[in-house]
């Protein structure tokens, strides 16, 4: 067990996991307004999409040299670190919601966050740990001033604002989530 508990500080899991509760925390308690009226999903996606972001910190190691260079399976880790981190993500935005009201459904946050962390994921590979989060937060500020989906590219373009079971933004956070997760367990953070 002594190696878990490494691997979590090398990674800096527990400054990760205190942003991400702390910043659902927060926008709870900003966005509580009591009213009726619809729900907007920009909220849960920030909720996400922040969660996805402070978790990108663990994606890279304090040295890349000795990740790969290790004597131990490297591929099924970094899979296992990105959809932990997913359902870490997850579960703390609808223990948040399990306190105040429901903003979002189960399915959608699933979707989501499988999405989020597939494009952090992505990120790591692409231009390492670092950067990771740079990716989500493009594809988040693009969904947030993107025309209204009405053709298959905005739909996908604001997969993340969807409502759950829409097929566009199911295919898409399932694409970005296995790519994402593959690509960064087989190559890694890049340098």
């Amino acid at each position: 067990m002594r190696w878990l508990t490494l691997y979590a500080r090398s990674r800096q899991i527990p400054a990760s996991l205190a942003a991400v509760v702390i910043s659902a925390v927060a926008v709870w308690a900003l966005a509580r307004d009591g009213g009726g009226g619809p729900v907007d999903p920009r909220l849960p996606v920030l909720v996400l999409a922040t969660g996805a972001m402070a978790a990108s910190v663990g994606l890279g190691g304090q040295d890349l040299a000795l990740d790969r260079t290790a004597a131990i399976r490297w591929v099924p880790r970094r899979a296992a670190h990105v959809l932990l981190g997913g359902a870490v993500v997850g579960a703390v935005l609808l223990t948040v919601q399990a306190m105040g009201e429901d903003r979002a459904s189960t399915a959608f946050v699933v979707r989501d966050s499988a999405g989020l962390l597939g494009l952090v994921a992505l990120g790591a590979a692409l231009w390492g740990g670092r950067y990771a989060w740079t990716l989500p937060f493009a594809w988040l500020s693009f969904s947030f001033i993107a025309p209204p989906p009405t053709s298959a590219a905005t739909r996908v373009a604001s997969w993340m604002l969807l409502p759950a079971g829409t097929a566009a933004g199911t295919w898409t956070a399932l694409v970005l989530a296995v790519a994402g997760t593959a690509a960064y367990a087989v190559a890694g953070p890049r340098r």
